[in-house]
């Protein structure tokens, strides 16, 4: 309940923007240019990759983002320029939410419930 919560919170904030948040996340994650493949972004977003797969093609329809050929099976994708924009006029948007978040919580109890959501995250991923 509560990740649902925080996620309408966030979509909210970023309804101006046209983004949702995490059309907004994949689009900064994938601007880095780090992602060799679909696989380990799903990886290391903990995300099924039949459900990350689905919001890149919501984003390529889009025009937000675009395949790009590499060897092998794995795909990647970049980030357009319309992608790009996209991320920048969401910028003030997220950080609207972000300090709604983090200043409701104050800056200590934010700081220990990321570091709390960080070990339950490795926990149910078996990495502790």
């Amino acid at each position: 309940m509560t990740a649902r919560a925080v996620t309408r919170a966030y979509d909210e904030a970023m309804r101006p923007s046209g983004l949702k948040i995490t059309q907004f996340v994949l689009l900064s994650a994938l601007s880095t240019g780090a992602w060799r493949s679909v696989t380990e972004l799903a990886e290391r977003f903990a995300l099924e990759r039949t459900s990350l797969t689905r919001n890149l093609q919501l984003l390529v329809a889009s025009g937000l983002i675009e395949p790009v050929a590499c060897k092998g099976r794995a795909s990647i994708h970049a980030v357009t320029d319309k992608g790009r924009a996209a991320i920048e006029a969401a910028i003030p948007h997220w950080r609207q939410a972000q300090e709604r978040i983090e200043g409701g919580l104050g800056k200590d109890n934010w700081s220990e419930t990321r570091d709390r959501l960080k070990a339950l995250r490795r926990v149910a991923r078996g990495t502790v």
